[in-house]
This record gives structure tokens, C-alpha cells and sequence, in this order.
């Protein structure tokens, strides 16, 4: 019976992980996708700003809810509640989902709209030049999706120095 609840255990720290990999991996793809489709094709950047918005509502979303069931199972079942990288755990979870779905989607929705208006009054022929409306609300998401990339980097650091406790 003991063999069976370590196993258990050990799936829910495999799901856990899964999630943030699944769930957060394309958050670090995200500077490299933009810096590239920016530089090869600009015509291509509201529908970029749609799929940021899109893997935020139907990846990174639910992968955080996943996330913290999976967290709060393995907290209770090692008794580790009052430990820094649980607390860090839930207050990142916090800050992540504020941050995903009170900030990053609805603008990242805006930008997809910015972009598509600003490549919409380009001619055809022409290189299309971003408004400075779409270039100051691009600059806020790179800072704060990279301070959102240091608070997953910095849970998955703690997390990890825990297991090689």
C-alpha cells in the first residue's frame, strides 16, 4: 500500500511538472517568435498578438490550474505548508494568473488590433511602420512578460533546490 500512495504521489509531481512545461514553455518562446516574425514579416504580427492571447486563455490558463490542484496535493500530502517555496508557489501562481489574465490578454487582444489596423494602412507593396500607440503597448508586454518569465524561472529555482534538499 505504502509502494502505491509513493507512486501516486510521484504522478502528481509528474503532472505538476508537466504543466509548468506545457502550460509555461511558450512564454520563452514568445521573445524569440516576436523578434523574428518582426524582422521576416510584419504583415504577420496580428495574428502573432491573437495566438499570445489565445495560448494564454486555452494553455497557460488551465495549466496553472493544474498547476496549483497539483501543488496544493503535494503540499498536504508531504506537510510541507509552511515551507518558503510552497508559500512562493501559491503567491507565483497569485501573480501569474493576475498578471496573464488581468494584463497580458486583454493587451495582447489590443496589440493584435493595433497591428492589424497599422498593416491595414500600409499599400500592399509598402514596409508596414508600427503607430506609436502599438510600439509603446508592445514595449509594456515585453517588460512585464519578461518580469513574468524572472517569477516562473525564479518558482521553478526554489522548487528545485527543495527536491535537491
Amino acid at each position: 500500500m505504502l509502494g502505491l500512495a509513493a507512486s501516486f504521489s510521484d504522478s502528481i509531481l509528474a503532472i505538476h511538472i508537466l504543466a509548468a512545461v506545457i502550460g509555461f514553455g511558450v512564454l520563452f518562446a514568445y521573445p524569440i517568435v516576436s523578434l523574428v516574425a518582426a524582422k521576416t514579416d510584419r504583415r504577420a504580427m496580428p495574428w502573432y498578438h491573437r495566438m499570445q492571447e489565445l495560448f494564454g486563455r486555452y494553455l497557460v490558463a488551465p495549466g496553472l490550474v493544474v498547476i496549483l490542484i497539483a501543488g496544493i496535493y503535494l503540499a498536504s500530502h508531504e506537510h510541507q505548508w509552511s515551507k518558503f517555496y510552497v508559500q512562493w508557489g501559491l503567491g507565483a501562481v497569485v501573480v501569474i494568473g493576475g498578471i496573464g489574465g488581468g494584463f497580458l490578454g486583454p493587451r495582447e487582444r489590443k496589440l493584435a488590433q493595433l497591428a492589424a489596423r497599422d498593416v491595414a494602412n500600409t499599400a500592399p507593396e509598402a514596409e508596414v511602420t508600427w503607430s506609436a500607440e502599438y510600439e509603446a503597448l508592445n514595449t509594456q508586454l515585453l517588460i512585464v512578460g519578461s518580469i513574468l518569465l524572472l517569477i516562473i524561472v525564479l518558482t521553478v529555482f526554489f522548487m528545485a533546490l527543495h527536491l535537491g534538499a
